[in-house]
């Protein structure tokens, strides 16, 4: 399945990919943990510009393919080619271009924002200077503020959450991969994060998001993929995949099976 984004945004980037190049291709994508196949032979094309909601039950292989996608988990089989850069054959590469928020986010809980986004940064080869500037640009639309030693280690869950967002973006990635961006954030900070998502990709920047608020995803996405047990069991534009008038919601179940348990026989 292919998807182009909305006009316009490939003009946007005709400086960065030749014409007609996927932002992101994943070929028969597959991942196996011993008998169990976490990711089933996953084919997906984005144009850049797209923003796609990845969407499954608990389990479903998003995170899998999320960390596939962003060189943390080797596949078992398949392609995944970014920006027009094979990730197998040229992963520096690869990892230039890309912004990554992993479920577990992966902070270094022993420094403090600052100089974790000061590591960051020179791990993209950005000066010093551009890093802070960009660093606190980013805390201030975030409305972060730790103390000047306070560690990483000692923010709430929220805290870290957003220094996540901002290792994701201060290099000014073309695709970026969110898992679970909303998870814990307060309402203020979460609007904050959606104008930012939206303007990224008017600028033609690629996104992936994972989210189980499937309100959040249908605002923002006007692509969805729907996993079921590693296989893909829907994608495409949302208003092309529901029925009239079918929610997001009603959409997923449908796709992947919702079972009627009933109540708790105690209650």
């Amino acid at each position: 399945a292919k998807y182009t984004g909305p006009p316009g945004l490939m003009a946007l980037q005709s400086h960065c990919y030749p014409q007609g190049m996927p932002a992101l291709e994943l070929v028969s994508l597959t991942k196996r943990f011993g008998d169990k196949t976490a990711v089933d032979g996953l084919s997906l094309s984005l144009e850049p510009g797209a923003f796609l909601g990845l969407l499954g039950r608990n389990g479903a292989g998003k995170s899998t393919t999320l960390k596939m996608v962003t060189g943390l988990l080797k596949p078992t089989s398949g392609r995944i080619r970014v920006l027009g850069l094979d990730l197998e054959a040229d992963p520096l590469a690869v990892k230039r271009q890309i912004g990554a928020m992993p479920e577990d986010m992966a902070l270094l809980d022993m420094l403090t924002g600052p100089q974790y986004l000061r590591f960051v940064g020179r791990m993209y080869g950005m000066p010093d200077a551009l890093i802070d500037g960009r660093r606190e640009e980013l805390f201030d639309t975030l409305d972060l503020a730790p103390g000047p030693k306070t560690l990483i280690a000692d923010y709430s869950f929220g805290m870290k959450k957003k220094v996540a967002l901002c290792a994701a973006l201060i290099h000014g990635p073309q695709v970026v991969f969110l898992d679970e961006p909303f998870e814990g954030i307060d309402p203020v900070t979460s609007r904050t994060i959606k104008d930012i998502l939206q303007s990224l990709q008017q600028r033609g920047v690629t996104l992936v998001l994972t989210s189980h608020i499937l309100e959040v995803v249908e605002k923002l996405c006007p692509l969805i993929a729907i996993l079921d047990e590693g296989r893909l069991k829907g994608f495409g534009p949302l208003e092309d995949l529901r029925r009239s008038g079918e929610s997001l919601e009603q959409l997923f179940v449908d796709l992947v099976g919702g079972a009627q348990k009933g109540a708790l026989s105690w209650l």
